[in-house]
């Protein structure tokens, strides 16, 4: 059988032999002593890209957001984000439980947007009983669909009028840039920070980079290391970083296509329930009759094919290891199961 056609996430994807032979002969240092030449280019290069003035290599997104609140806030403070974010969901509650900075969740609009309304009637009146709220956290893209960009400059207009610090949690924001059309820059420059992932759509096997201004990159250095984050011969990693920036930016348009099309041939399935957007990127969500998902993951997997299904809506991720000639065979694999399925009900 082939190698497993994978749609569980764009994280699973493995390193091109180009990134790879970028890694093994990569300019290596120490980076704890500032030292390690494919680190420092790297934290530069995602700097200037993104219209900040100094970068941060760290292994994660979790540890990019996380390092942003700590440096952002203080101890008793608070961060803004989405009910339904990465930042406050999915992330073990770092920021509540090592930031020590509590977080006010708003709910997320359906493009993924929090109402600048509800952000601002959610910021604290300076009274002791109450947190100071210090940041405002965004996440873009948000299940698959960019924010808008006329949004941005709203949020950011709301941030700097009530003098909060602002974080895009920018896991796949090259994503959002090459689906708006714009360069990413368009984007980040309404932030104080962003942690952008090198280890999604971009293809790399580890690592973020966390850019903002220098004196926050240098606060947030500091964090890191007491997070236990200092790396030394790092730019072996970096390189595949490197690499990916250079070759792996614009080919996102193919994942995009790629969702595109596997949207429109499972619409074609009468059991599948396509969950429509204006903008579509790397990712399709799907909802399947309830009772069939358990069987149809496991159909799946026997020819191949990997999701994750345990609830509706099932998210379908593209990437790099995923192709053209993909879209076909996982479309195919659901029918059949349908099929199968009707005719021993």
């Amino acid at each position: 059988m082939d190698e497993n056609i994978d749609l569980r996430s764009d994280t699973v994807t493995r390193p091109t032999q180009g990134m790879r032979q970028a890694m093994s002969s990569a300019s290596v240092g120490d980076d704890v002593y500032g030292e390690d030449p494919s680190v420092n280019r790297l934290e530069s290069q995602m700097a200037d890209m993104l219209s900040h003035e100094a970068g941060l290599f760290v292994t994660s997104g979790t540890q990019g957001n996380l390092l942003a609140i700590l440096t952002h806030c203080q101890r008793g403070e608070e961060y803004i984000a989405g009910s339904r974010s990465h930042a406050y969901l999915d992330e073990a509650g770092g920021g509540a439980v090592l930031a020590s900075v509590q977080p006010q969740p708003i709910d997320n609009e359906v493009d993924g947007t929090l109402d600048l309304g509800k952000v601002s009637a959610a910021i604290k009146p300076d009274d002791f009983h109450l947190a100071i709220t210090r940041l405002f956290c965004l996440e873009n893209t948000f299940s698959g669909i960019p924010l808008p960009l006329d949004y941005l400059s709203g949020a950011r207009a709301l941030a700097d009028r009530h003098q909060l610090r602002s974080h895009l949690d920018g896991a796949r924001v090259f994503n959002a840039a090459i689906g708006c059309k714009v360069d990413v820059s368009t984007i980040t420059q309404h932030f104080d920070s962003v942690s952008t992932c090198l280890s999604k759509g971009l293809g790399a096997p580890v690592g973020s980079v966390l850019t903002g201004g220098r004196e926050f990159i240098a606060r947030a250095r500091r964090w890191r290391k007491m997070l236990g984050g200092g790396a030394r011969q790092a730019g072996v990693l970096a390189a595949a970083g490197l690499y990916a920036l250079d070759h792996h930016i614009e080919r996102l348009a193919q994942d995009h296509d790629n969702a595109a099309s596997l949207a429109q041939l499972l619409s074609t399935v009468d059991e599948a329930k396509v969950h429509a957007t204006d903008l579509r990127t790397n990712m399709v969500f799907v909802s399947f009759p309830p009772d069939s998902l358990k069987g149809l993951s496991d159909h799946l997997r026997e020819h191949g094919i990997l999701v994750t299904a345990r609830s509706n809506p099932v998210r379908l991720v593209t990437h790099l290891d995923f192709t053209e000639e993909h879209i076909g065979k996982t479309v195919q694999a659901i029918k059949d199961y349908f099929r199968v399925t009707a005719r021993s009900a």
